[in-house]
């Protein structure tokens, strides 16, 4: 599986864990950045990961900001992105079940230095579950043609 991931300044720190454990675990990883700790606009980075994921170019995507709120705002601007704050497993779980999340969004200020193996490891590993759940997505995926300005 490739996951390209991202952060603000705020979550570099994160990134780099979590970097190391998709590496560790065989996944693609694509580091969309930053690679250091200087302040930078977290959009620019929800966007060059959300726009990978929405071509094809990664199947899942992972966004790390203070509150992961921003990130996901950002995130689901760009179509066909379905982006989530997920802070604890059961949302992580549910978001893939029910949701077919394909960007995990996280803060780092919530998470810290929290272990979240366990976290990462059940929203990559959980399949959607499909029957009423796709007919929900349909509709989400159809707001997107909806509400297009003219």
């Amino acid at each position: 599986m490739r996951i390209a991931i991202g952060s603000d300044h705020r979550g570099v720190q994160l990134k780099a864990k979590i970097h190391e454990f998709l590496m560790e675990r065989g996944f693609e990883v694509q580091d969309e950045g930053p690679h250091s700790a200087d302040s930078v606009d977290y959009p620019d980075f929800a966007a060059a990961v959300c726009r990978k994921v929405a071509a094809g170019d990664a199947d899942r995507g992972i966004l790390i900001c203070g509150t992961g709120i921003g990130m996901a705002i950002a995130a689901n601007k760009v179509p066909g992105i379905r982006a989530a704050v997920c802070n604890d497993e059961l949302a992580a779980e549910m978001s893939r079940r029910h949701n077919d999340l394909n960007v995990l969004c996280l803060a780092a200020d919530v998470l810290g230095n929290r272990n979240i193996d366990r976290l990462l490891e059940l929203w990559l590993t959980t399949e959607f579950e499909g029957g009423r759940h796709a007919r929900r997505i349909e509709k989400i995926d159809g707001l997107e043609d909806q509400d297009r300005p003219c």
